[in-house]
C-alpha cells in the first residue's frame, strides 16, 4: 500500500474512534510529517483524501478541522426510502422485517390514515442496520384499499420501489412532525440504543399525487447517529 494511503486509513481510524473531537484541529502538516516519518507531500496527499471524503475541512491559514463523521444526513423535507438513503451512504446496511401483518385500525390509525372503524391496514415493523448497528426502527401503516398486497420480499428491499414500479402508484408529498421522546420497550428491544435515553421520531402522513392519503409512518432514530437536514430560502413579502 502506498504510504499516503496507509496514513489516510490510520487517520480515518483515529477520527472514527474519537481520537480527536469534532471541530478540533488536526495536527499540523509538520507534526504529521515527523510523526509518520514521511515527506510533506505524502502528508498532503493523505489530507487531501481526508478532505475529499468528508473527514476534515481545510481552513486557509489555520489547518484542518475535524468534521462530525458519526452522524448521517437524513433529509427532512424530501420523501426518501431507506434503500435510497443507504445508496447515498455507501456503507453496509441491512433491513430486518420484524412484523408484516394485517391489523384492524384503532382510533389513532383511523384518524392518521382516514379509514373507517373496522377497516384493516398493513402494519410493517422494520429495523434498519447501518455498519452492524441497529439505529432506525420504522413502523409503517398502509391503507389496504390502496396497497392490496404487500410481501416480505418487498419490505426487505424497498416498499416505495414496489409501490411505484409494481403497483404504479405516484407518491407525491408528505406532512411531517419531529419529536424527541423516551424509548419504548420495543425501541430498547429492537434498537442498539447504547445507553441513550431519548430517540428522535419523524412521524409522517404520505399522499399520492391525487391527494389520496395512503401511509402513516413513525421512523424512530438513535439520536447520535443522524443529523436532520433541510434547505430553507428566505422570501420577502
Amino acid at each position: 500500500m502506498k504510504k499516503y494511503l496507509a496514513i489516510y486509513h490510520d487517520l480515518v481510524d483515529k477520527t472514527k474512534n474519537n481520537y480527536w473531537g469534532e471541530a478540533e484541529m488536526l495536527p499540523s502538516e509538520n507534526s504529521l510529517t515527523l510523526e509518520y516519518d514521511v515527506s510533506r507531500e505524502t502528508i498532503r496527499k493523505a489530507l487531501d483524501l481526508l478532505a475529499q471524503n468528508g473527514y476534515i475541512q481545510k481552513v486557509r491559514g489555520k489547518g484542518s478541522v475535524i468534521l462530525n463523521v458519526n452522524k448521517f444526513d437524513f433529509p427532512v423535507s424530501g420523501i426518501v426510502s431507506f434503500k435510497e438513503l443507504a445508496t447515498n451512504l455507501k456503507m453496509p446496511t441491512r433491513t430486518i422485517v420484524n412484523e408484516l401483518s394485517l391489523i384492524e385500525a384503532d382510533e389513532k390509525l383511523q384518524y392518521k390514515l382516514d379509514v373507517e372503524p373496522g377497516e384493516t391496514v398493513w402494519k410493517v415493523v422494520r429495523t434498519r442496520e447501518i455498519s452492524g448497528e441497529k439505529v432506525i426502527l420504522d413502523k409503517d401503516y398502509f391503507n389496504k384499499s390502496i396497497v392490496p398486497v404487500l410481501t416480505k420480499k418487498a419490505c426487505e428491499d424497498s416498499i416505495y420501489e414496489y409501490l411505484e414500479n409494481k403497483l404504479n402508484l405516484k407518491i407525491s408529498y408528505a406532512r411531517k412532525e419531529i419529536t424527541v421522546e423516551e424509548p419504548t420497550n420495543e425501541d430498547r428491544e429492537l434498537l442498539d440504543l447504547d445507553g441513550h435515553s431519548n430517540i428522535v421520531i419523524i412521524k409522517s402522513v404520505v399522499y399520492l399525487d391525487d391527494t389520496t392519503l395512503f401511509q402513516y409512518t413513525e421512523s424512530r432514530h438513535r439520536p447520535d447517529k443522524f443529523q436532520f437536514v433541510d434547505f430553507a430560502r428566505r422570501t420577502q413579502n
